[in-house]
């Protein structure tokens, strides 16, 4: 009977999955080890595993042949050499916050469109302020949105706004949606398509081509009445360069859920910044279908698995996603 090992440490997550396979998969041994020795000792005749698996504990799973990442976007980290270069296949839940998270882009957007942080600004200050905004608004049915991963998340964000009446571009270097009426370009073509853009939305993970690809340079290249939007991952983007750009005009403002430092620290400029505006990477923190969705994927692979059919999600470990 193949064995599955939920990786420590354990949480409430990975207990309500070990429990809810145990229940419908009987050909499957399921163990939750609670302490890295114990995990150790599991792997080494365990054929699949969800979590993280430590150099060490690679060393001695001598049977691994699946690894299922609980995020789409791991910690720094998580792909090192000897994990990339193993023979086992690694998954990912990715796909599943298509919809949360792009509603979560498109209230930036609106926001930004409008000039809503400038009115809140006169709010707070308890001004009638009129004429309190100070960046141009933009009508978004003549506007352009540049999406940086048209994935997942990325897809359902053109799709809404096409819906809005924006033209839409697409960087992506291996689309995996069906995207009619998008633009779509590979990204050793994001330079030459950034300043046609009036919003540059970036939802991309962290990986080794991705890190801080967005910086002084490329701000640059964007219009001075375009906004920054990052829901992928804070690491794509230098968050000084960003703050710089929009301190000296060089883009109008932002929106960004993620940052290159998380908490962002108290005493960054970016916080006293006018037309920013900023959530705590919350875009899917209460949603409340994320865990059933997460357990699908995951049913549905071990299912494919013990089967021997090709496992669905799986992962380009040299590139981490």
């Amino acid at each position: 009977m193949p064995k599955f090992v939920f990786m420590p440490p354990q949480d409430e997550l990975k207990r309500e999955f070990a429990a809810r396979l145990s229940d419908i998969e009987s050909e499957l041994e399921i163990v939750s080890p609670e302490t890295d020795e114990d995990a150790l000792n599991e792997l080494r005749d365990a054929e699949a595993a969800m979590g993280w698996i430590p150099p060490e504990a690679l060393k001695s799973a001598e049977k691994i042949e699946w690894l299922h990442n609980p995020d789409a976007g791991p910690f720094f980290g998580y792909y090192y050499e000897e994990l990339c270069r193993h023979s086992l296949t690694i998954t990912n839940p990715r796909g599943i916050y298509w919809d949360h998270i792009s509603h979560h882009i498109l209230m930036f957007v609106l926001a930004l469109s409008r000039g809503l942080p400038w009115y809140e600004d006169s709010r707070r200050k308890r001004i009638w302020g009129k004429d309190a905004r100070k960046s141009p608004y933009i009508f978004l049915g003549d506007a352009t949105a540049l999406i940086n991963g048209v994935g997942g998340i990325g897809h359902e964000t053109a799709r809404l706004c096409l819906e809005l009446g924006m033209k839409v571009i697409g960087i992506d270097p291996r689309p995996e949606y069906d995207l009619p009426g998008v633009e779509l370009h590979t990204p050793d073509e994001l330079d030459d398509q950034l300043p046609k853009a009036d919003f540059v939305i970036t939802t991309v993970p962290h990986t080794p081509d991705t890190e801080r690809m967005f910086n002084a340079k490329r701000f640059k290249l964007m219009k001075n009445s375009a906004y920054f939007i990052n829901v992928g991952r804070g690491k794509v983007c230098a968050i000084d360069d960003l703050a710089d750009s929009i301190e000296s005009g060089e883009i109008s403002g932002c929106g960004l859920d993620v940052y290159e430092t998380e908490p962002l620290p108290s005493d960054h400029k970016l916080w006293g910044l006018e037309n920013v505006l900023m959530t705590p990477h919350v875009a899917i923190a209460d949603a409340e279908n994320m865990a059933d969705r997460r357990f699908e994927i995951l049913l549905e692979n071990v299912r494919r698995y013990l089967k021997g059919e090709e496992l669905n999600n799986k992962v380009d470990k040299e590139k981490w996603y």
